[in-house]
Parts: structure tokens; C-alpha cells; sequence
């Protein structure tokens, strides 16, 4: 672990500059991304600017550092779909559990992921490549779920494997990213998960799931 200068961070330094990731996004969750300031950051870990200024060039270094390690715990949602069966009851509980934990994910990472959302929206590469990152986890999957289906002649040979799983990944970022305007359309949480499985069952399998 190093300084914007170079030098090794010791210890006590790893630990101030990891109180300081913790204290920005604690601040993602309840203010405004363009309102975080340094000066704030480090008052609320009970440091200085400069020493801020120390371990990152400036909020938005941190924010992406945060981002990147958020992106890396995004392998976790390959693994809900490598692997698993997409026929019969077993498709219909591989199709929950990819909502489930999807949702659950976004929910968990909030705050960054409205971050990287605006900054990808806005064109910055840095933003989008971390973006991509968390989708390709689940994409490439879907993708290889649908070919292999295909392949046994499952799934209808006109359907493109990619443009189905690249379709239904974007649909579980939107929906996941809105999971609070449900409630104003009258859809509990309890009601979304199941007709998003559904919708991811009928995408990669082509047939109404087997309950």
C-alpha cells in the first residue's frame, strides 16, 4: 500500500487511510456525490485534508478506489449461475436465486453504484470499465447458459445468446437500481423478485418455469 507519493504506508497509515474509504461512503449514502468534499471527509475521520491528500489525489480517487473494490465482489454473482441447471425446478430456482442475490447486491452497494452510474452516464471510461465489470460477472454466464441450451436443442436456434443475456442483465441493473420507485407503482419487494425471475426464466429458457 502506497502514498500519492510513492512511499509505503505503514500500519497506522493503512489504517487512517482505510477509516478514511469507510468515512466517504458513509457520506455516499446520505449526501450528494458532487456535494462530498475533502475538507468534510477528513473531518469526519478525524484527520487533516493534507493528510488526506496523502493516500488519495481527490474525492474521486477514493470513490473510484471504493468502486474497484465493490467491482471485485462482484465475482460473487457469477457464481449463482456457473454451473447451475436452467431445466426444469431447478431452472426456476436458478432464475430466483440470480434475482435474489442480484437485487440483494444492489441494495448492498448502493450508494457506490449511484456513483458509478453517473460517472459512466457522464462518459468517464474509468466509471463505465467498472460498470461493465459487474455486469460482464453475470452477462458472460447468461450468455453461456443460453448457448448450451441451445446447443441441445432447447432453446430456439434464431435466438442470439449474447443480445438475450445483455438484454436481461440491463433489465436486472434497472430494475435493480430502481427497487424503491416499486413501492410508488403499489409492488412490494416480495412481488418484484418473482416476476423478474420469471422474466429471467422465459429469456434464457424460452418456456414458463416449472414451479
Amino acid at each position: 500500500m502506497r502514498t500519492v507519493d510513492g512511499r509505503v504506508a505503514g500500519r497506522r497509515g493503512q489504517a487512517t487511510r482505510q477509516k478514511l474509504l469507510d468515512c466517504l461512503s458513509e457520506m455516499l449514502s446520505s449526501s450528494p456525490y458532487r456535494d462530498v468534499k475533502v475538507i468534510d471527509v477528513a473531518r469526519k475521520a478525524g484527520t487533516s485534508p493534507a493528510t488526506f491528500y496523502q493516500y488519495f489525489p481527490d474525492v474521486e480517487g477514493a470513490v473510484l478506489e471504493i468502486a474497484e473494490h465493490m467491482a471485485s465482489e462482484g465475482a460473487e454473482l457469477t457464481e449463482l449461475i456457473e454451473g447451475r441447471s436452467w431445466v426444469g425446478r431447478a431452472g426456476w430456482q436458478t432464475a430466483q436465486e440470480l434475482v435474489e442475490g442480484f437485487l440483494d447486491f444492489w441494495k448492498r452497494h448502493d450508494a457506490i453504484l449511484r456513483v458509478v452510474d453517473l460517472g459512466a452516464a457522464e462518459g468517464d471510461k474509468r466509471f463505465y470499465k467498472i460498470r461493465m465489470k459487474i455486469l460482464n460477472s453475470v452477462n458472460t454466464s447468461l450468455a453461456d447458459a443460453v448457448a448450451g441450451l441451445q446447443a441441445k436443442g432447447r432453446v430456439d436456434k434464431d435466438v442470439n445468446p449474447a443480445a438475450m443475456a445483455g438484454s436481461l442483465v440491463t433489465m436486472l441493473a434497472a430494475a435493480a437500481s430502481h427497487q424503491k420507485g416499486f413501492t410508488s407503482w403499489g409492488v412490494k419487494q416480495a412481488e418484484l423478485k418473482p416476476n423478474l425471475a420469471l422474466l429471467v426464466h422465459l429469456g434464457v429458457t424460452g418456456k414458463k418455469p416449472t414451479r
